[in-house]
């Protein structure tokens, strides 16, 4: 069990896949910084730079004017600010990947037509194989 745990591990994809999961979580603190930082102070209530503790409590319990942490332990609130810096975060990080996975595949059409414009160069054995291989259908057609 030990044996095939190391050969799994040793894998390339699972190590592939080991740094993109930490390279994704480093990119998702990047992008939730972009949007709690530059964005949200830009597109907020006036006066209210903390988009993500706007709340409205659902309980007479909730006294206004708390952060949204501390009117969540006292009774229910519905936290629209989190949601909608939340939903930006995902729409942001959505459209840097469509982006990157854009230019990914523009990257591999152009290999693919650089691959295919070029013809492979055959070698002096690739070339008397390939005139054997067509003398003998030749011959071979005029048995028939």
């Amino acid at each position: 069990m030990i044996k095939s745990f190391f050969s799994f591990i040793k894998r390339g994809n699972v190590i592939d896949l080991a740094v993109g999961v930490i390279i994704g979580a480093a990119f998702g603190k990047i992008v939730d910084s972009v949007v709690k930082d530059l964005i949200m102070p830009l597109v907020s209530i006036p006066g209210d730079v903390d988009f993500s503790n706007l709340y409205v409590p659902l309980s007479s319990k909730v006294p206004k004017g708390l952060a949204l942490v501390d009117a969540r332990n006292i009774g229910p609130v519905f936290a629209w600010g989190n949601f909608v810096t939340v939903v930006i975060n995902f729409f942001i990080l959505a459209f840097i990947v469509f982006v990157l996975s854009s230019l990914v595949q523009k990257l591999v059409k152009k290999q693919e037509a650089e691959a295919k414009a070029e013809p492979p160069t055959l070698s002096k054995e690739e070339i008397l194989l390939t005139e054997i291989r067509d003398a003998l259908r030749e011959q071979n057609q005029r048995l028939k």
